[in-house]
Formats: C-alpha cells, structure tokens, sequence
C-alpha cells in the first residue's frame, strides 16, 4: 500500500454514512467525560490539572483489547514498540521520549522495574481490574518523582457495584491462541472483594515465539469510620520464546511479577499508602542449551506515602505530601545494588479565577547518592469564549539511571556506572474547542522537549559491517536531544451512541552526531494517525452489538508508513456475549524494534458469560 491514507478515509466515510442511515436522528445533547471515583488520593487529580491527559475507560468498550498494551494504542502520543502480542514484553514511550523516560502506575504507585524499562508494561494485574487509565502527556515528575519526563500513566481500580457479579471469556484463534478471562466481585455494606485472572497462550507465529501470559489480583475493600481500607494483591508469570528479540538468538525468558498494595482513607483529606513489588527475570541466550549463557535479576521495590488535600476555598485547593521509595537489585550480572529517595511536594490548585484557572506546583527529591532534584511545574487556562479554552504549561523532568544502565556488561552491551541522572524542561501550549452543539470536540497542542544528559546506549560506525557489529553499545549521556512536536484530536459524535475519531501525532528531534549509531533515542515514532469509529448497532432478537475499527498510521524515523487495521465486534447485553476481534486486517509485515518481525493477520473468537444479582 504505498499510500494508504485515501482507501482509509473511504472506508470511514462508508461506516459514517452507514451509521447515520441505520440510526433514527435526534437531537444530541452535549456529552459530558465522567471519571469514576477511586481510594486513591493523588498529588493533583490529572482531570483538574491544565495538562494534556487522555482518558479511557476499559469497562466502556468491553472486549474490544485482551490486554492493557492494546487499549494504549488508542492514544497516538504513545508509542508502543512490542516484541509479542498481550502484553508479553512491550516497551511505552511519550511524545518521542525513550521507554525509560514514561512512568507506570497502579493506584498512584510506581510499578517501574529498576532493572531496565524493557519491562515496564509487565504489569501485575489482570486488565479485568482495571476500570479508569490516566494518560498524562509531557513531564509529571512534579506529581510522581523519577521517569515521568515523558508522561505518565496511572492505571486505577475502583470498588465493584454492589450484590455479585461474575464475568467469564474463553476464546481461540490464529496461532493456537487461547484467551481466558475471570472476574468475580461481591459488595455487601462495607466490605467489598474482587478476584480477577487471565491466562493467554499461543504457539507463536514463528519457531520461538511461542508465550503465556498470566495474572492474577485479589482487591479488598472495607468500609469503617476513619475512610477506606483498599488492600490490593497481584502476581502475574509470563514465559516466552525470545527468538530474535535480543539479537540473532533462539533466546528464552521468563518474567514473574509480585504486588502488593494497602491504602488507607484517613477521613476526606488524608490518605496514606504503601507498595512493595517483587520482580523477577530469566533470559537464556540459547533455549535449548541454557548452561551457555543466561542472565537472572531479581528487583525489589518499596513505596510509601502520606498524601493530604485541603480546600482552601470553593475553587482553591493545595494538596502536599511526602513520599519514600528504595529500589534493589540481586543479580548474577549485574551484582547487588540498592538506593533509596524521598521527596516532598506541594500543589495549589486555583480553578476559577475569573476566565482563568492555575495550578503551581514543586517537588524536592533527596536522593540517597547525596544529591537532590528540585522539580516545579505551572499550568495555566483561559476561557477565550464559551467554545474555546486556551491553556499552557511548563515543568521540570528528571529520571534516574536504571541498574542496567549503570552495570550491564556483555560482549554488545557496556553499562556505566559513571553515568548522571537525565533532566529536562518540558513545555506545551494548545486551545480546546467545543461547539455549542457539543456533536464536536477539537484539541490542539505544540510542545517542545528539551533534555540535558539523557542516557542512550550509541556506538561509532566503523568501516565495515563486521566491525561495526564488534563494535559494543556503551551507555552515555547525551546532550542536545531535544523534542518538538504536535499532537491533535477530533471527536465527531455521529449519533446518540456512535463517534468517529481522528487523532494525529508528529514529533521531529534532532539527528544524532555523525557517524554515531543509536540505539534507543533515536528510535521514535515521528508520525502517528489514528482513524477510529465506535458505537452500538442493532441486532437480532432485540440484543445491541458494540462495534469498532481502528486504523493507525505509523512511520517510525528513517522508516515507510505502515497500516494496522482492527475490528472488533461483541454483544454487550444477555447472560451469554459472543465476540470477534480482526487485527492486522491488512496482514502488514512490520516491526516496532527493528529486526524483531510482529505477526500477520490474527483474528480471535469466543464468548464471554456475563452474570449479575443486585
């Protein structure tokens, strides 16, 4: 397809035209975003912050994805590089920052792995747990310290509705695939429980790149007078062929993952929480010889936080608070290391000030390497008229070197210990425009990114192909990488129930120094489309069909464009919800990380069993 664009714009106008016949017209009144209610206090609730942030809502598009990797994919400021499907091992990053540079969340707590940001998205808990995601675009470590120069996301749960609840899937397709999803949930007065699992395995598309991707999490919720008690527990195993994903290797790995979790409600205003993570992770170079070379890391990691939001006034609030968090490592290549951070931070929130509303924030990290990181952010909003806000901000970055980073040592790979912790100054400014019809949605925004001593991993080329593949990737600080670009999305809601979207990212940094080879931060995702239609169809015996496509656009630098085409089809009411998802309709032969190829055309059946007594 050398130019996919115009055969895809076609194809949305069919749906929209297909849509608009199949449905009655009505007037449609203006939609507003609802955002659940969680346990979890926040430094600043992302909703009320000025910044770019994208919401989504798993339980508002049921069995569209199998795993949280894929509903990232409906954000074009993400760029997801995987190297298997369903989450197995993929690497996130924001706005064309590196994957080390995003920050992952559960609940408000970091479940970034110290050991390397490869494994950033192994993520503890089942996506049946998950009911909100928090997008936050540009740097964040204002509000959650180390990583977020890129952005964050903050995968939330929330107590179950009350009475029981039981939702099961099972489904099979291409490759051997098998899906298996359990969520069961009871709330009686002040206690509420909920168990979720997932089991998804395939033979793989290609010899050694067969997988199984398991998790299971309990979340307690009690009731009593001093607030909330949310008490969370999660593991998660996944075993997979590494074929190529580490060079020319039929390689093997293994990841297991531990969380655990308790927050407490101390009244309205005062939350207190505290995590520890487990993380293991077992690479063999040769699958069938392990005794040649392999690698086993176990990390470990701890946070605490007493967290307070006071209202000063009606539109006034200033949420503070303090954090500690230690990382470790035990590993047979990289050795024992440990560190440990606190910080202190505060925010003031004005909401209404006039046309105008502001948030002032500022963090200070201690570190335990006797240094400190001062990290203050502004964000400001401007009512221009009743359609259209205008809005800014600015905010200071910083992220601390991974063990890998500083003690990997193979014959292609060199760590440094040497290395200085990556800071950066990021900046935005966009309008939202929402006509009075409220049918329409605009948003609009230019940022710039400008980094100081980020670490990448370059080698110098050498005069032939041999000796350049001798030649070994060395950890360094860089300087001068810096990042400009836009990013835009429109909404069109077609009908009650249906809504076309168009989304559309470019990010351009400079290019490396000459005769100097890249391996990370120059691997970015310089455009990416999104087209996208979603809504509910009529079907037979008075059962309703959630349908949607997706279409995205991607061309990674010094790469061509490529088309992945999904869809997705489910019935959304009865006991008993057949499902089909099509995913590289198009049977596109990409890869996200070079020289690591992703499979064709797969398409997935199955049924989910949906039952519930209020």
């Amino acid at each position: 397809m050398k130019n996919p664009l115009p055969t895809l714009a076609l194809l949305l106008c069919c749906a929209s035209t297909f849509s608009q016949q199949s449905q009655p017209s009505s007037p449609v009144a203006p939609v507003a975003q609802s955002v659940s209610v969680t346990t979890t206090l926040e430094p600043l609730p992302l909703a009320e912050s000025n910044r770019s942030v994208d919401i989504i809502s798993p339980r508002d598009q049921p069995l569209v994805s199998n795993s949280v990797v894929d509903l990232l994919r409906q954000d074009p400021s993400l760029n997801l590089q995987s190297r298997a499907p369903n989450g197995v091992q993929a690497d996130l990053s924001i706005r064309g920052t590196t994957f080390e540079q995003s920050l992952i969340l559960l609940n408000g707590l970091r479940i970034n792995d110290p050991e390397t940001g490869h494994l950033n998205l192994d993520i503890p808990i089942p996506l049946d747990a998950i009911t909100r995601i928090d997008v936050l675009h540009g740097s964040g470590s204002t509000f959650y310290g180390s990583d977020a120069i890129g952005g964050a996301v903050n995968l939330l749960t929330q107590p179950p509705t009350p009475g029981l609840t039981i939702v099961g899937s099972a489904g099979a397709g291409s490759f051997y695939s098998i899906e298996q999803h359990l969520r069961a949930s009871y709330t009686q007065g002040p206690i509420a429980e909920q168990l979720t699992g997932s089991r998804d395995t395939s033979d793989g598309f290609i010899p050694d790149r067969n997988y199984s991707s398991n998790a299971l999490a309990s979340e307690t919720w009690l009731t009593t007078k001093p607030g909330t008690t949310d008490i969370l527990l999660a593991t998660s195993d996944r075993p997979y062929g590494a074929n190529l994903f580490y060079g020319p290797y039929p390689s093997w790995e293994r990841t297991k993952g531990w969380f655990a979790s308790i927050q407490q409600q101390l009244g309205q205003q005062t939350a207190a929480s505290f995590s520890y993570r487990r993380h293991s992770d077992l690479y063999v170079l040769y699958v069938d010889q392990p005794a040649i070379y392999e690698n086993n890391h176990i990390t470990t990691s701890y946070e605490g936080a007493l967290r307070r939001a006071d209202n000063l006034t009606p539109n006034t609030t200033l949420s503070y608070g303090l954090e500690a968090d230690g990382d470790a490592i035990h590993s047979n290549s990289l050795g024992e290391h440990a560190r440990n951070q606190g910080a202190g931070y505060a925010n003031l929130s004005l909401r209404a000030l006039g046309k105008f509303s502001l948030s002032l924030g500022a963090r200070d990290e201690v570190l335990s390497s006797n240094g400190n990181v001062f990290s203050p952010s502004v964000a400001a909003a401007y009512t221009l008229t009743h359609t259209t806000r205008l809005r800014a901000s600015a905010g200071h970055g910083f992220r601390l070197p991974t063990f890998l980073d500083l003690y990997y040592a193979d014959p292609t790979t060199i760590g440094n210990p040497n290395l200085k912790p990556e800071s950066s100054w990021s900046y935005e400014a966009g309008l939202d425009w929402t006509p009075s019809n409220g049918r329409l949605t605009l948003t609009a925004i230019a940022f710039r990114l400008q980094q100081k001593d980020s670490i990448d991993y370059s080698k110098l080329a050498l005069a032939t192909d041999a000796l350049t593949f001798a030649e070994p990737y060395q950890a360094v600080n860089i300087q001068n990488l810096n990042i400009t670009g836009a990013e835009t999305t429109l909404r069109l809601r077609l009908s009650e129930n249906q809504q076309l979207q168009f989304s559309y990212t470019a990010v351009h940094a400079a290019s490396p120094p000459p005769n100097l080879i890249s391996e990370y931060a120059y691997n970015y995702a310089a455009q990416n489309a999104i087209f996208a239609w979603n809504g509910t169809l009529p079907g037979t015996l008075g059962h309703q069909i959630s349908a949607r496509t997706q279409v995205n656009i991607v061309q990674r630098t010094q790469h061509t464009a490529y088309p992945l085409w999904d869809i997705s089809l489910s019935r959304n009411t009865g006991h008993l919800r057949p499902y089909l998802r099509l995913l590289n309709l198009s049977n596109t032969g990409y890869q996200e990380i070079p020289d690591v190829p992703l499979q064709g055309r797969t398409i997935i059946a199955g049924t989910e069993f949906n039952w519930s007594r209020r």
